[in-house]
């Protein structure tokens, strides 16, 4: 690997995608999904954000959906594309909605996963992926 080159080579860079995919995937379904499962009662009680003016349950359903079942695809590399749309659309309103806009403060989390997913969702999973595999 050249340190001082601007190409790059096609192995590297589904390799990183797939680093992305594995990481940024788990981190959310471990640290923010999983999380909102055990605590859902607590997190209605307590007020979610419901921008759609869908209800707060159906609300954090969806952010359940996006951060465990979404992850979980992007994590596999399986419909990676439309798996991390929900994660955008979740990101979003996280950032702007829970965070105010506070990309530099509060909001930092939800920016640094919109940005990710939104990577996700322009360059897709890579060659290491199901996605590849199953020639999608």
């Amino acid at each position: 690997m050249k340190l001082m080159t601007s190409k790059y080579a096609e192995p590297s860079v589904s390799m990183a995608l797939l680093l992305l995919r594995v990481v940024a995937g788990s981190s959310m379904l471990m640290n923010h999904g999983l999380k909102k499962i055990s605590n859902f009662n607590n997190i209605v009680i307590k007020g979610f954000a419901d921008p759609f003016h869908i209800g707060t349950k159906a609300s954090l359903g969806l952010t359940v959906f996006a951060e465990v079942f979404c992850a979980a695809l992007i994590i596999l590399g399986l419909l990676t594309r439309l798996a991390s749309l929900p994660l955008i659309m979740a990101m979003t309103v996280a950032l702007f909605f829970a965070h105010g806009g506070e990309l530099y403060g509060e909001g930092e989390s939800a920016g640094m996963f919109l940005t990710i997913f939104i990577v996700i969702f322009l360059m897709g999973p890579g060659k290491y992926s199901l996605d590849k595999k199953l020639g999608k």
